[in-house]
């Protein structure tokens, strides 16, 4: 299965949020403590914390239990969370590279293959989803010198395999803002460079993908904080979610305050950067200096 195959696939990280927060409200409703819970099914409480999150799989016992425990006796009712539950179990095509993986990275290509509407700020690098393959290869090997060659081709074709939502039936709207500081800094030789300034000046026409390219000329802007994802989806349950990577982890950021704020910068880097249009003239003129 691939990327471009896989909607349910990928369908299946938003269930499991959406339906571990269905049982943390179920659970909070009565008053029940996690601990308590994990008691009912044979587990700890951070296990109970962890299907709330939707971080790990559900096993349909464990959801029966906790149902029962939380009084949830209509058919009905049970039948839509249980169906809910199996499939939030389906695998996602990026299962295949886990030799490669970080678990922690796996939640975010589940929810990035959901998301309907995607944005980013990128200014250390091209966006995994406009890097082209030998930019791609350039990049990884940088960051992984020590490597073997065949874990280095392993991490491209994920990245490669990943691009593939932009082109599929439910390509997400696609917005980044790059600084120019990420298309100044060159990873591999001119020919790569060359070679990914004119990928981005191509699918920068794409129908669904805004690129946009915020100058050094700008001086001082809004996207201070670092690079940073945003992930909007079409279920009305499930809210936006604002993606921090970081070297060994992960941060994920839901609350409504907090992504409000992420919402501000990346409305004023839109709002302040040049147009479409004018960054296509802006990656001409960085294609000539090369």
């Amino acid at each position: 299965m691939t990327a471009g195959e896989s909607g349910g696939a990928s369908g299946s990280v938003v269930r499991r949020i959406l339906l571990g927060s269905q049982l943390r409200r179920l659970r909070e409703s009565r008053g029940i403590t996690r601990e308590a819970a994990g008691y009912s099914i044979r587990a700890s409480e951070s296990k109970i914390s962890r299907m709330e999150l939707g971080r790990v799989s559900f096993k349909a016992r464990d959801v029966e239990d906790l149902l029962t425990l939380y009084g949830v006796g209509d058919e009905a009712e049970r039948g839509s969370l249980l169906g809910l539950a199996r499939e939030a179990n389906v695998a996602g095509w990026w299962h295949s590279f886990g030799d490669v993986l970080p678990g922690w990275f796996q939640t975010y290509i589940g929810l990035e293959g959901a998301a309907s509407l995607i944005r980013v700020y990128e200014v250390q690098f091209v966006h995994g989803l406009l890097q082209t393959e030998a930019y791609a290869q350039a990049v990884v090997t940088r960051g992984m010198p020590d490597a073997p060659a065949a874990e280095i081709d392993r991490r491209v074709a994920l990245r490669l395999e990943r691009q593939k939502v932009l082109v599929s039936e439910r390509a997400p709207q696609f917005h980044a803002v790059l600084d120019e500081a990420a298309l100044r800094r060159p990873y591999g030789d001119r020919s790569v460079m060359r070679g990914q300034l004119r990928h981005l000046i191509e699918v920068s026409e794409h129908p669904g993908v805004t690129l946009q390219i915020m100058p050094f000329s700008f001086g001082g802007h809004a996207g201070e904080s670092g690079a940073f994802t945003m992930l909007s989806f079409p279920e009305s349950d499930l809210s936006d979610i604002v993606y921090l990577e970081q070297l060994t982890s992960a941060l994920y950021l839901d609350k409504r305050e907090e992504v409000a704020q992420y919402q501000r910068v990346m409305e004023r880097l839109q709002k302040e950067g040049p147009d479409p249009a004018e960054s296509r003239d802006l990656l001409r003129g960085l294609l000539q200096l090369i």
